[in-house]
């Protein structure tokens, strides 16, 4: 089985897949413009890709694909319905730096809340001012609102409340017997719901996929119902989120953000990048790196090869985000 890495991957991963007997190739700078050319050089049968995008054209080569494989747990950088048309099998590796993200929401939120980059900014410029900086409320009883409870949302939950937060989570499939069990109270599954959460709510931390129906989620509304002073955080997709409402949110009210993924941010690893909403006081942002620790990555191969190994041995997609269109009614 010829497999075609399109992107940086860890070495356990390219091992684990050479001793299942495949033919592996690693291209990890093949990236959006060079991913058909290569996919026409190598013909592979399987493609894994983490960051790269999959557009329909880089499809039209791919005369052998049957299995495109995401290490990560979306699929949003695929063309889905052009692998489908296809028949190409679409599978990623849900719940596997859940862990690693639900760490860096806990510390984006203690961000907000210590305002520990300026802190480190302040010493850096040879200034001491603790009487700025001792002004904090802390976690301890604050009211959290954890939007979406897949399995980063329910690892937040988990940290969340080891730090004395009250949970309330919302989502439009959460019932309150599955809140309680997560140790949570029941915050509701409709818009008018999460406005009441964002009204009452002191901090709110966004886990959902990118998708029509929750594009721009966050938006004027939600932030003009959120309570002055609040503390907001996205380790989610930028596109969740309306920018410009949320930066007249801090401006006008007082909203700290902290921030792992950003509207238009750049696909390459490094670049220049000017981010008026990054610039804001009281904005602490990351690089969409909330999967990246080593323990995660080494996950996400792992259930990578898993993946494939099935797919190999039984033909069977696992974790398939188009199976019914490849395979039809399951």
């Amino acid at each position: 089985m010829r497999v075609l890495i399109a992107d940086k991957f860890e070495k356990a991963g390219i091992d684990g897949l050479a001793a299942l007997g495949c033919t592996v190739t690693n291209d990890p700078n093949a990236g959006a413009t060079g991913i058909a050319g290569v996919i026409a050089m190598h013909d592979p049968q399987v493609l894994i890709v983490r960051s790269t995008k999959v557009p329909a054209p880089a499809l039209e080569g791919a005369k052998s694909l049957r299995l495109i494989v995401r290490a990560g747990s979306g699929v949003d950088n695929i063309d889905v319905p052009a692998a489908s048309a296809r028949k190409v099998a679409v599978c990623n590796c849900p719940g596997m730096n859940a862990v690693a993200v639900a760490e860096l929401t806990m510390g984006l939120l203690l961000c907000c809340d210590r305002r520990i980059p300026d802190q480190c900014t302040s010493l850096r410029l040879d200034q001491w001012n603790k009487k700025e900086f001792s002004k904090a409320r802390g976690l301890k009883g604050l009211t959290l609102g954890v939007v979406g409870v897949g399995a980063i949302g329910q690892e937040v939950i988990k940290r969340a409340v080891a730090f004395g937060m009250h949970v309330v989570v919302w989502s439009r499939s959460i019932t309150p017997q599955h809140a309680a069990a997560l140790g949570a109270e029941f915050g509701g599954t409709d818009t008018p719901a999460l406005l009441a959460l964002a009204r009452r709510a002191d901090a709110i931390t966004i886990h959902l996929p990118l998708a029509p129906t929750t594009k721009s989620l966050c938006n004027k509304a939600f932030f003009e119902a959120m309570k002055p002073g609040a503390y907001f955080i996205n380790t989610s997709r930028g596109d969740l989120v309306d920018e410009a409402a949320l930066r007249d949110a801090v401006s006008a009210k007082g909203i700290r953000a902290g921030l792992d993924v950003f509207e238009g941010e750049p696909k390459e690893a490094t670049a220049g990048w000017g981010c008026s909403t990054a610039k804001l006081p009281g904005v602490f942002g990351t690089h969409h790196v909330g999967a990246s620790t080593d323990q995660a990555q080494l996950a996400v191969a792992e259930e990578t090869v898993r993946i494939v190994s099935t797919w190999k041995r039984d033909g069977r997609a696992v974790n398939c985000v188009n199976a019914e269109a490849v395979f039809g009614p399951q």
